[in-house]
């Protein structure tokens, strides 16, 4: 034992000394890098970040089989797409030195939850009330627009509407879609068994083999889900038909049976959830695209 001691303390002599200061910078590094990855989990910068691994495994790749060429064209490019990344995130960046200069350092570097736990979770109640709700909503011809938060954060989709914070029940639901009131018009999300906001923007579809006889409601629907991995709930208002959209693609719910159980099937138990690497509460970003096609019908 003292032998293994010993040459343990013979390779730690090769080390350089470490001192409390090299320990304190350590630690900050440690610290900025971890909440530079949070920040680029909560934008559309995840999606670019696994994007930029790929092209960095094919250069490797690239070195590898010595593919001269190949190396030398993606060198040049390089600056160039620099440079467009900045300008294609200009408003994400923007938004987060904002951010850092407004809130308060000490709550915003440990934003822990105290209670909501229980209230991040998408239980099977969370499903009975949007399900009772759009049947409701369907019935009385009044139009929809619900969007569920998955893995992608909707943090820049909640930004455009009006905070609500309420638990999810279909009363709520169908009182804030009902004509006239001042959050019917737009859409409501929805993360674990809250509604966080009201009356948001959802970018629209520019997909052209949509069909033409959607509106601007299923536009949007099928626009969010292009871009997020949310599903999104729509109650057509002039025949009362309730979709679903998902990657892309609507999907025409027959019954309130078939909603249900398309709900449970793509929503986990953890879904909702804080998730900031289990250390700190948080969102993530994990962005989804699918090639549209619509399935069944809607309008606006």
């Amino acid at each position: 034992m003292g032998q293994i001691i010993d040459t343990i303390y013979e390779w730690l002599s090769f080390l350089p000394q470490i001192t409390k200061t090299n320990v304190l910078e350590i630690a900050i590094i440690a610290f900025l890098i971890y909440e530079i990855l949070v920040w680029i989990k909560n934008t559309r910068a995840w999606t670019l970040l696994r994007g930029i691994l790929v092209i960095l495994l094919f250069a490797l790749f690239a070195w590898a089989l010595k593919l001269y060429t190949i190396l030398w064209i993606m060198e040049n490019v390089a600056f160039v797409a620099a440079t467009a990344v900045i300008i294609i995130f200009q408003p994400e960046l923007r938004r987060a030195l904002e951010q850092l200069g407004s809130k308060n350092l000490l709550t915003g570097l440990l934003p822990f939850e105290t209670g909501r736990e229980s209230d991040n979770r998408f239980s099977e109640k969370t499903i009975t009330e949007l399900v009772r709700a759009c049947v409701e909503l369907g019935k009385a011809r009044t139009g929809a627009l619900i969007v569920i938060e998955r893995g992608t954060s909707l943090k820049d989709i909640e930004r455009t509407g009006i905070e609500v914070d309420g638990v999810v029940t279909s009363q709520l639901l169908i009182n804030i879609f009902e004509h006239n009131t001042p959050l019917h018009d737009g859409a409501v999300i929805i993360r674990g068994n809250r509604v966080t906001a009201a009356t948001c923007y959802l970018p629209l579809s520019d997909n052209a083999n949509i069909s033409k006889d959607l509106g601007t409601r299923h536009r949007a629907a099928v626009g969010i889900s292009e871009v997020t991995d949310s599903l999104t709930l729509i109650v057509s208002e002039e025949t009362g038909h309730i979709s679903l959209a998902k990657e892309g693609r609507l999907k025409r719910m027959t019954s309130a049976e078939m909603l249900t159980r398309a709900l449970a099937e793509n929503i986990s138990a953890e879904s909702g959830q804080g998730k900031r690497f289990r250390i700190w509460k948080g969102k993530q970003k994990d962005e989804k695209k699918a090639d549209s096609n619509t399935e069944g019908e809607a309008d606006s």
